[in-house]
Order: structure tokens, then sequence, then C-alpha cells
């Protein structure tokens, strides 16, 4: 392979949710391909063993504790960074939380927390990544949104809306700032075996783990979920150079979920 493919050396990267699971493979790949990646963490033991992780394999990476819902706490972050770099040239607003159940179990408080996180999260950071991004001169966004933006899926109820608004949030953005040279795409994934899962089969099948992964595997047309280093290498392509011709569209990636159980 042409080593200067999907390079991002030169590049600034903040990556939300940067401490685990998808966010984690996409801020250790990146940092590999040369940019210097910022994680902004609600968790921030674990965005920091993730930039230490880069660290260790000579990439560079920090870790800021950010709480995505706070307009206030993403703005000042995202202007600290901007003064250590000199700008900002990609966004990954990876953050968010997800939540079972249907609209009759779904409270108040399960809605607002959805609403906040996935939600606000993704708007505070598209404001302060293109606030930044017009100062330079253009940047990517990308966003993480789901197949649950399009199909009808069983007891998702809040989370599904929430990425709905993920999803129409990119185009807008995408749309709106073409003259700024800002490109803003998003990422539908189908269920990714992430920590998340894991924690979810411990906690509602214990005893029965191995079984329902198999049986949550095989709901995926090709006969597993995905790993979090494939939706990583995806984000990679929509934010280098490669993909300057790329901008407000959905991509999923999903085993062919969508085709073909549909």
């Amino acid at each position: 392979m042409n080593p200067t493919l999907f390079d991002l050396t030169g590049k600034t990267a903040i990556v939300t949710g940067g401490g685990s699971g998808i966010g984690k493979s996409i801020s250790l790949l990146f940092g590999a391909r040369g940019a210097r990646v910022y994680i902004l963490e609600l968790n921030k033991e674990a965005g920091e063993s993730a930039a230490e992780e880069i660290r260790q394999q000579g990439g560079q990476a920090d870790c800021f504790a950010c709480n995505i819902s706070s307009q206030a706490e993403v703005m000042v972050i995202f202007e600290q960074i901007h003064q250590q770099a000199g700008g900002v040239n990609i966004v990954v607003n990876n953050a968010g939380v997800a939540h079972v159940g249907n609209i009759e179990h779904t409270s108040e408080q399960d809605f607002d927390r959805i609403c906040q996180v996935n939600i606000k999260g993704t708007y505070n950071c598209l404001l302060a990544a293109v606030t930044q991004m017009k100062q330079i001169g253009g940047g990517v966004i990308l966003n993480m949104s789901s197949i649950a933006a399009v199909l009808g899926l069983p007891d998702r109820f809040a989370y599904s809306m929430s990425k709905g608004a993920v999803q129409t949030m990119t185009y807008s953005v995408a749309r709106d700032y073409l003259n700024d040279n800002i490109r803003c795409n998003c990422i539908a994934p189908a269920r990714v075996h992430t920590p998340f899962v894991d924690g979810f089969l411990s906690k509602n099948y214990p005893g029965r783990e191995q079984e329902m992964f198999e049986k949550l595997s095989q709901t995926q047309p090709i006969g597993r979920m995905a790993r979090p280093e494939e939706v990583a290498a995806l984000a990679l392509y929509l934010c280098s150079d490669e993909a300057s011709f790329i901008t407000g569209t959905s991509y999923p990636i999903d085993g062919g979920f969508i085709t073909l159980n549909t």
C-alpha cells in the first residue's frame, strides 16, 4: 500500500469518547497514521490510558476530561486545544450513550439523558468544531450515527430518535458550511462488539453470555458483529484527504443489515 495513503501527519484530531470501544479504535488508528490526537472523555482514566497507548506506539496524544453535554465546558476545551495545536483539523463525534426500551419503557429521565449526551453533546461539539475550523480554512467532521436512525429496531425508541437527530445534523452542517471548506459525514454501524455489548450481556443474561453473544451475532446477515477496528478504518478514510470529495453522506457499516433485512 502506498504509505502516503490515509496519512494524517500534521493534522490535529479530536475524538470524543475516545477511551473505549469504537472511539478508542479510532483514536489509536489516527495516532498511528500521524495525527495529533486529543481524546475527550467523561471517564478520564480510560481516556488517559488510550492516550498513553498512542504515545507508547510513537504517536502524539493527550486527554481532556469533558462532559460534552456542557456547552461551556466543550467550548473552553476546544479553545485550549486550538491554542496548543494551532487549529483543529478533524473532529470525530463518537461519544454517546445507549438505552434499551420502547416508549412505554423510556422514562423522562432516560429520555433526557439520551437527549443531553447524544443530541446536545453532538450539537455542542459541532458548534465548537465549526467555529474552530472556519478560523483555519476548513476541516473534517465525522459523526457517529447508527442503523437505528433509518430502521425501526425493537426497543430502541430513544436511542433511534437521537441517532436520527445526529444524521440530520450531519446533513445540515455539510450543506451550511460547503463554502467554508468543512466536510461533514456520519457513519451508521450495526451491532459492534464493544465493552457495552459485553456489559449488557453480563447484566441481562448471567451465565448465558456466550449463548446470547452468538444469538446477537447471527442477527447480522454476515454472521457476526463488526469489530471496532473495522469502523475505525472507515473513519480514517472519511477523515483523510482521499475522501475530499465526500460530504453530507451517511455510511452504513452493517454487515448487510439494512439491505438484506428489508
